[in-house]
């Protein structure tokens, strides 16, 4: 696209700055009160082991289907939410040109967010594996191996045609809308957010693996790929830093698989 028409989209795209003010407000609302929510869930279960840089110091153990995916949601909604802004005000905006009001765009953030809910199942079989490991049993260096495997890789996600795809998709919030919500009303906003949460989805899993190897509630993590996630997907330079981000994953996972006591340091 020119420069003339990201000029013309962003003129297009325009709000008042009330409404702007009020839709960022709520989401970093609501993202905060997720954030509150999953600190005080970090907090309730930091003695289980959520991670395998966790097995062997912290109580294994299963945990009811319906907590589980309730504090994934809640984590979920406080890492993601304030990603999305961008996305969420071009849908507005375009909807308000419509004049659909507020409406529409509430169910496609719901349809973003119902992506990454349903997807907790994934992070739910994995916990679960966990709680049943007998680390005992195991070869000593197989956890770290295992652990720094998982952190590689997902560094590696970072280089590959389908991360900068959908990163691509997650940074032109006007070209999504314009192409996926072009028929207005609560049915297409849905549809819109589910797609955008699976681009969104194809971005991030690999980063969210990580949690899996130091730990689903480790807030220290949790807090870098927020900021992460944030800055990949607004910054105008967040390809390249995916891909700083996914060296230096690579050479965590290298390291940790090498000097296996990183493990536990990385995941306290």
């Amino acid at each position: 696209m020119t420069h003339d028409g990201r000029a013309a989209d962003a003129g297009y795209l325009a709000l008042p700055r009330r409404v702007e003010a009020a839709a960022i407000g709520a989401l970093l609302a609501v993202s905060l009160l997720a954030w509150v929510g999953t600190i005080d869930d970090a907090h309730s279960m930091h003695g289980m082991a959520m991670g395998l840089g966790q097995l062997g110091t912290r109580v294994q153990g299963p945990m009811g289907v319906t907590l589980f995916l309730a504090m994934w949601i809640t984590m979920m909604t406080a890492m993601m939410l304030p990603a999305v802004a961008p996305t969420v005000l071009a849908h507005l905006a375009i909807a308000r040109r419509r004049g659909d009001g507020f409406g529409p765009t509430l169910v496609f953030v719901g349809g973003y967010l119902l992506v990454w809910s349903a997807i907790g199942i994934v992070p739910l079989a994995g916990f679960t594996a966990l709680s049943r490991f007998d680390a005992d049993a195991a070869p000593p260096h197989l956890i770290p191996a295992l652990a720094g495997a998982i952190i590689a890789a997902a560094g590696a996600y970072q280089f590959t045609p389908w991360k900068r795809r959908c990163l691509e998709h997650c940074r032109s919030p006007f070209a999504f809308v314009a192409h996926h919500d072009f028929g207005g009303g609560a049915r297409s906003a849905l549809r819109a957010g589910i797609v955008h949460g699976a681009y969104c989805l194809g971005c991030c899993w690999a980063l969210m693996l990580v949690l899996l190897a130091v730990g689903l509630m480790n807030l220290a993590w949790m807090a870098g790929l927020f900021v992460l996630i944030y800055v990949e997907k607004t910054w105008r330079y967040g390809l390249a830093l995916a891909r700083i981000a996914g060296l230096a994953l690579i050479a965590l996972g290298v390291a940790i698989a090498v000097r296996p006591a990183l493990l536990e340091l990385v995941s306290r």
